[in-house]
């Protein structure tokens, strides 16, 4: 997220209603009939669920720097509880050669960076967010050298409690913090090379996740009607077409959502994606499907030509409040087909999954409903409130780590844990340091872009169907892949990127692609953090607060 003004902060009061975002007639009312629930879908696999866990902006150095080794310091309080941090201890036979900062010999002081990287502490959780740009994101990579993070990524200053110091970009966190994502890394599988499909911040990240191509987006203004993008475009739309359809670079909210602007508080102008996305495919092979996400449920209601609000806050660790929902997390609002603009509730748990007015876009609250019934739906995509998604400046990794264990926990403790992949994955880096840079696959040579992107175009690399600034793949990031069939304490080295999880989908389902230059067509293959053999993963229940591990039981293998 890169407009801070964008995240209403609590004591913002709603401002008087404007004119409501409507989605057009068809997109809403196409949804509203009741349909049969088909039988269940062929998999290509024996996993019949997947749930993707996707948090925000976390660099894999940012977590992983040191793994499997933390520090274990005596005394360390963790930030909020103020009690004891947790240790860690790698189990034996963990891999030792993964891609980390102490593994390629990085730490201080041998970093090539103006400023060495430094552990940051449990009680440091909450700190400044760092800059997250498409373009200065590439220029911190200064033509691959990985070198210059500290001058175009790093912010060092931010108001207190949260922590910052200079070259804030540089630092990391350990197993005594990031104690259940070092767990789960133990315990199943993860990827050392995982990156963003393009550069960039939050929107774009999620708008990869959904459909692999952040071309396609048009604006409008902030009351609904269509707005006239300037020739080369504006921080809505980049590099627009004749019709006004360029790419997203940005985090503009969705045209068709009432809570867009925090709830039309504010008046910056809104994105409309026109492709297909994974949503579109899922529906026309009738596979059951639904994106969750901490506070869709509305404060107010939507009525007559008020739109709805999405106002209810909480607090993190360290006392900051912000509102739950965040327009921009939630990549099927900007698609009228998939969007559910005035946050609509399902018409009963029989819905969640299927067609209705909830048009597959739900609260939190409706995943946790149906995770141990019959109405899990195949594929689930779930988004932490703000407070709990890991985003610096607002959220930390203790408080993500209580929202990632207790869904986590959940499904293990399901009857559909036995058939079930979940996958952590982020939307972005933030800017923190990584010390990897992905061989480029789709480049761009725009105004936009630093050398890591024009030298790649020079070179030949292809611009997917002429498409501009959608360079990349981007930022490394963490992917851990949880299941019975995943497997165990192992890491992967194969190239992936955000489209990965979509094609994955899309394989596992046999939905087909995207089209249209969509980075699904050249995302690598997951298949490498699996293994659908005799033997299964354990089921291991962490605990929620520190993210040790409470219980470790066999998975019984069926079929």
């Amino acid at each position: 997220m890169k407009r801070s003004a964008r995240l209403a902060l609590a004591g913002v009061g709603a401002a008087a209603l404007v004119v409501p975002v409507v989605a057009t007639a068809g997109a809403v009312s196409a949804h509203q009939r009741p349909t049969s629930h088909p039988a269940t879908v062929r998999t290509s696999t024996p996993i019949k669920h997947v749930v993707v866990i996707f948090g925000e902006n976390v660099s894999f150095d940012h977590y992983f720097a040191t793994y499997p080794q933390a520090a274990n310091t005596p005394g360390e309080l963790s930030q909020g509880s103020g009690t004891p941090a947790p240790r860690f201890t790698a189990a034996p036979g963990t891999p030792r050669s993964i891609a980390t900062l102490a593994h390629d010999h990085l730490l201080a002081p041998n970093n090539p960076n103006s400023v060495q990287p430094q552990r940051l502490t449990p009680g440091q959780a909450v700190t400044c967010d760092q800059d997250h740009t498409y373009t200065n994101e590439q220029k911190a990579y200064n033509a691959g050298a990985m070198d210059k993070f500290v001058e175009f990524t790093s912010k060092d200053a931010c108001a207190a409690p949260t922590f910052g110091r200079t070259g804030l970009t540089m630092d990391y966190y350990d197993g005594n913090t990031v104690t259940a994502m070092w767990n789960y890394a133990q315990h199943y599988a993860m990827s050392d090379h995982a990156f963003s499909t393009t550069f960039g911040p939050s929107s774009p990240g999620a708008i990869n996740l959904v459909s692999g191509q952040t071309h396609g987006v048009k604006e409008f203004n902030a009351d609904g009607t269509p707005a006239t993008t300037p020739a080369g475009g504006d921080y809505t739309v980049r590099f627009p077409d004749a019709n006004g359809v360029g790419t997203m670079t940005g985090d503009p909210d969705p045209v068709y959502d009432d809570c867009s602007n925090n709830s039309h508080a504010k008046s910056y102008t809104l994105a409309a994606m026109t492709g297909r996305n994974i949503g579109d495919l899922l529906n026309a092979k009738k596979v059951s499907w639904g994106w969750f996400q901490g506070g869709f449920t509305p404060t107010t209601a939507a009525a007559g030509s008020a739109p709805a609000a999405c106002l209810t806050t909480h607090t993190n660790v360290a006392g900051i409040s912000s509102t739950d929902y965040n327009p921009h997390h939630e990549p099927f609002q900007y698609y009228a087909s998939t969007a559910n603009p005035h946050h609509l509730p399902p018409a009963s748990v029989a819905e969640i999954g299927h067609d209705g007015q909830a048009n597959h876009q739900y609260d939190m609250s409706s995943f946790d409903q149906v995770v141990g019934t019959d109405n899990l739906p195949a594929v689930s995509f779930l988004k932490a409130p703000n407070y709990q998604d890991g985003h610096a400046g607002y959220s930390d990794p203790l408080d993500e780590q209580r929202f990632v264990v207790k869904e986590v926990n959940a499904i293990q403790k399901s009857k559909h844990w036995k058939d079930t992949a979940i996958v952590l994955a982020y939307d972005d880096s933030d800017g923190w340091y990584d010390h990897v840079a992905a061989q480029v696959k789709n480049a761009s040579n725009t105004t936009d872009d630093a050398a890591f992107c024009t030298n790649a175009a020079a070179s030949g690399v292809p611009i997917a169907q002429g498409y501009q600034d959608r360079c990349g793949p981007g930022p490394r990031q963490p992917l851990v892949v949880i299941s019975p069939f995943s497997k165990t304490n192992y890491v992967d080295h194969h190239q992936t990127d955000q489209a990965s999880i979509l094609r994955l989908i899309e394989d596992n389902w046999g939905v087909g692609r995207i089209g249209d230059g969509s980075a699904d067509a050249w995302a690598g293959s997951m298949r490498g953090l699996f293994s659908f053999e005799d033997s299964r993963a354990p089921q291991v229940i962490l605990d929620e607060n520190r993210g040790t591990v409470a219980s470790v039981q066999r998975t019984r293998h069926e079929g």
